[in-house]
């Protein structure tokens, strides 16, 4: 995924109201950018980190900057969420993991399950049961530099895992891909300091037939890219 055009450097002033930022622009205008990341933001956003902003000057928009990517250290770690679906198909249409070859289309935003959700991607191909592919994105790690998931409360995220599970007692497939847009993250695994109702959905998931996929890319203000897949410690 290549950024066109150019990411806009900043310097992040703060985060209020989960969706905004005030942000200071290299010529020292002071500009609101939109925060597209529900979550806590652990270690990536601090006031006073160097960040990278998309420009939207759509005029219906309030906002015409998009936070994208926060520099942690020596590294860029990408924290629009908005783009996950978008890698994670980017990498399956590539071909590069046998994990998924044999699929041929791949639908977004599908109604399923029981309790009303949209998958993210869902596969199809021939002779092949249809694949059910929940993307989430993480951005934090722990002090050992093992990427977690979540990084706040998330009951909708629990109700992902009981859904998929449901899909593999019905004869599909399930898989639940974490997009790890950090290359300095070594293994993932479910965070269970931050809600361990989250890590015990995950693990009956995969008790039921649930794949996990983690899926580490490398982010800088060009573009992002994928690297490989990650261990999970469940």
């Amino acid at each position: 995924m290549t950024f066109d055009p150019p990411l806009f450097p900043g310097r992040l002033l703060r985060r209020y109201k989960r969706f905004l930022a005030d942000v200071e622009l290299e010529d020292g205008e002071i500009i609101v950018a939109h925060s597209p990341n529900t979550g806590r933001m652990l270690g990536v956003s601090d006031p006073g980190s160097r960040i990278w902003m998309s420009y939207h000057p759509d005029p219906k928009r309030k906002t015409h900057y998009t936070w994208e990517l926060t520099q942690v250290d020596d590294i860029c770690v990408g924290v629009n969420t908005a783009r996950s679906n978008a890698l994670v198909q980017e990498v399956l249409e590539s071909g590069v993991l046998e994990f998924f070859r044999g699929y041929s289309r791949i639908e977004r935003e599908v109604r399923y399950g029981s309790e009303r959700s949209r998958i993210d991607l869902l596969l199809k191909g021939e002779g092949l049961p249809d694949c059910y592919v929940e993307v989430k994105n993480v951005t934090a790690v722990d002090e050992h530099g093992t990427a977690i998931f979540p990084d706040a409360v998330t009951l909708r995220g629990q109700k992902h895992m009981r859904e998929l599970g449901r899909m593999v007692e019905a004869g599909h497939r399930a898989v639940v891909a974490y997009t790890i847009q950090r290359s300095d993250a070594t293994a993932f695994r479910p965070a269970d300091e931050i809600d361990p109702a989250y890590g015990d959905a995950l693990r009956e998931a995969v008790a039921a037939g649930v794949e996990v996929l983690p899926l580490q890319f490398d982010a800088s203000a060009q573009a992002i890219t994928f690297r490989k897949p990650l261990a999970f410690l469940p």
